[in-house]
């Protein structure tokens, strides 16, 4: 159904409803600026999202700049050891106070009339405060706007603009699980080597996210380059199994192995002293694991991946969370951490490091073939007769069938080639923008962080 020229967003968004129930997507839904518009309000306005980690500012005095919101957000480890997350913004006139992205200070202080922060975000100076304001000028009520909500989960520290919005650890449901497997390997857990890498894409951030919360079948065709050069096993569906892992709240991953007769070193390869803080679950699964991707929603991606940073280099781990951060409708800036196991030594984290840059990293071999794609999917969606036409989602529907065998929580299907997460992402994100929306949060049922019910309409009854 073409809804093109009809002025009422919500009709497209209800489209979009409708259409997922048959795996079905409008494409006017893809890059849309009045949607764009909306996604600010209704997504990025309400949901949890990642801001740092908390080895970006170990030392009181360390701070950040990142974005919340479509703001500036100051990221910072207090005097008092305390990180925050507060407005780049003084309170005076609103002049941004931070104009490096990272640094450590003790105050914060306007390049415009001077008045300076502490910081804890506390105002402690301001120049001929006696002779202008008077002496009883109260200071605690300039202080400079905190995030309403800032929570740290295994070190990654997520802010979130509604103050009515549930804890952290629900709104993760059973993604936490997945996320202390890649981020508790090893009892000194992860730190962030580096800055995260940062350049913009001619595409829309919700393709980032979709590709990760779930599309294995990509790499069949849009990696095929790697596997002949001999950075990829040799089958071309070496991402097909054993599992695309459907989670709640629009949040789901994928934990692939490679297919039966292939070589591949158990652990992913990472030395016996770097899992040793597996539980016995979450050490099995990692065992016969190669390639673990998936999205907490709306924007935050992870790849945890045993590849080779070259045909002739022995296949080594990496890690990288990547922030699909919206510029416009057709326009986001991607950021990328690599992180590594405190504990460790050197020439692992930098065998690991090389590997990330010149796979993923931003002029890594994959990360270019992904990035071709997504720009052109949002050309591709654009105009009258492009943006009326309906998008095929009804891989895996009916035909695959749960894993029973899964060790973990969520909704498992035996293959890694579905689109059932990437159907789920995208109807959580129209729940958010549909009016009845302002709602949700009260009327929709509360995560489970135990392993949810294997029903589903992917599976074959």
């Amino acid at each position: 159904m073409s809804i093109v020229g009809k002025n009422d967003i919500q009709q497209l968004v209800a489209a979009g409803q409708e259409g997922l129930a048959k795996g079905r997507l409008p494409a006017g839904l893809v890059a849309n600026a009045e949607l764009h518009k909306l996604e600010a309000q209704r997504v990025f306005g309400r949901c949890w999202q990642f801001l740092a980690h908390e080895t970006e500012i170990p030392q009181a005095g360390d701070y950040v700049v990142r974005y919340l919101g479509g703001g500036s957000i100051i990221v910072v480890r207090g005097e008092d050891g305390e990180v925050r997350a507060m407005a780049n913004s003084c309170r005076h006139r609103g002049t941004m106070l931070c104009r490096t992205e990272m640094g450590n200070t003790s105050h914060f202080r306007c390049p415009y009339h001077g008045w300076t922060y502490r910081n804890t975000g506390t105002l402690a100076g301001v120049p001929a405060q006696k002779e202008v304001y008077g002496v009883e000028m109260d200071k605690n009520e300039w202080s400079l706007t905190q995030v309403p909500r800032l929570e740290n989960y295994r070190g990654m520290i997520f802010g979130c603009l509604d103050e009515k919005a549930e804890p952290l650890v629900d709104y993760l449901g059973d993604m936490a699980w997945y996320l202390d497997l890649i981020t508790q390997k090893s009892k000194g857990g992860l730190e962030v080597r580096g800055e995260p890498q940062r350049w913009i894409i001619d595409s829309n951030w919700k393709l980032g996210a979709d590709n990760f919360v779930g599309d294995a079948y990509h790499t069949l065709m849009t990696h095929r380059s790697a596997v002949e050069l001999g950075l990829a096993p040799p089958d071309p569906k070496f991402a097909s199994e054993p599992a695309h892992i459907g989670l709640s709240n629009g949040h789901g991953l994928g934990v692939l192995g490679v297919p039966p007769g292939q070589p591949m070193p158990p652990f992913m390869n990472y030395p016996p002293e770097i899992v040793d803080g597996l539980d016995q679950d979450r050490a099995d699964m990692l065992q016969r694991s190669a390639f673990i991707h998936g999205t907490v929603f709306p924007n935050l991606s992870f790849l945890n991946v045993l590849i080779g940073r070259d045909n002739k280099s022995m296949p080594v781990p990496m890690l990288t969370f990547r922030l699909w951060r919206p510029l416009s409708h057709d326009t986001m800036e991607v950021w990328s951490w690599f992180l590594v196991e405190k504990d460790a030594d050197e020439e692992f984290k930098q065998q690991s490091y090389e590997t990330y840059v010149r796979t993923f990293g931003i002029s890594g071999v994959f990360e270019q073939d992904d990035a071709e794609t997504w720009r052109s999917i949002t050309a591709g969606t654009q105009g009258i007769l492009a943006g009326s036409q309906t998008l095929n989602f009804e891989m895996g529907m009916g035909v695959l069938t749960s894993d029973d065998t899964w060790r973990g929580p969520g909704r498992p299907l035996s293959s890694g080639y579905a689109e059932r997460n990437q159907r789920e992402f995208w109807g959580r994100l129209l729940e958010l923008l549909t009016d009845s929306g302002d709602d949700a949060s009260e009327t929709e049922p509360k995560p489970q962080l135990l392993a949810q019910s294997r029903t589903n309409a992917d599976e074959v009854a």
